[in-house]
């Protein structure tokens, strides 16, 4: 059985090194998250102001993926 995501937006307030974000949703909650695969092999930059696209796993609620930057 495969797991569910749950699909969330924010904006990305700090950039940390090693490709990890620290992103702020939209109910004000912080969560550190990291880029996903696809992402990061096309080379897809984020900066500070970007919204994005993450899948958050119902288990930990502190960590996210971002699957995509929203124009």
């Amino acid at each position: 059985m495969k797991e569910e995501h749950i699909e969330v937006e924010g904006r990305v307030t700090v950039v940390l090194p090693g490709t990890l974000f620290r992103v702020e949703l939209d109910n004000k909650h912080l969560v550190l998250a990291t880029v996903c695969g696809k992402m990061r092999k096309r080379w897809v930059r984020l900066t500070v102001g970007d919204r994005v696209k993450m899948e958050m796993s119902p288990y930990d609620m502190n960590k996210a993926r971002i699957t995509w930057r929203v124009a």
